[in-house]
């Protein structure tokens, strides 16, 4: 069985589930999803910049609105739980975690005790970090020692 570790910043769309798990063909994969909530992941201004260059506006201003810290662990859990149960419902084994602080530790010390096969981070665009090679992806090729896929997420 083939073994990806998923990172995540918001929940999986149906979209998402069929994308990663038709990513191996036939070959049966099992999941171990990582939650990052969004609020903790960036900076404040790095997002809204983000949102400017999507061209979405109303977002870039609606940024300081979304809940951070203690605050994002509840709909974290939640999405964490309807991703989980995407997966499974599309034939995967799947367990994860919400990961709360050092999320690269935590990739790097995930990838190794499940030896898992790739790490795949799923994420809106981040254009300022991709550009400056500060996103999840670009950092995790440095730490983890396994292939790292960053894809898109798409929303519903």
């Amino acid at each position: 069985m083939f073994t990806s570790v998923l990172m995540i910043e918001k929940p999986l769309t149906s979209t998402d589930v069929e994308f990663v798990t038709t990513l191996h063909g036939d070959e049966r994969v099992s999941f171990i999803v990582l939650m990052q909530p969004r609020g903790d992941q960036a900076d404040l201004l790095l997002r809204a910049i983000d949102d400017v260059a999507m061209g979405e506006i109303g977002e870039a201003v609606r940024e300081g609105e979304e809940p951070e810290g203690q605050d994002a662990k509840a709909p974290a859990e939640s999405a964490l739980e309807h991703s989980l149960e995407a997966l499974r419902a599309a034939g995967c084994e799947a367990v994860g975690q919400v990961v709360e602080e050092h999320p690269l530790d935590k990739l790097k010390a995930v990838v190794d005790e499940a030896e898992a096969d790739e790490v795949i981070v799923l994420t809106a665009p981040h254009y300022v970090e991709e550009f400056f090679h500060r996103d999840w992806a670009s950092r995790a090729r440095h730490k983890v020692g396994v292939p790292v896929l960053k894809l898109f997420a798409h929303s519903e």
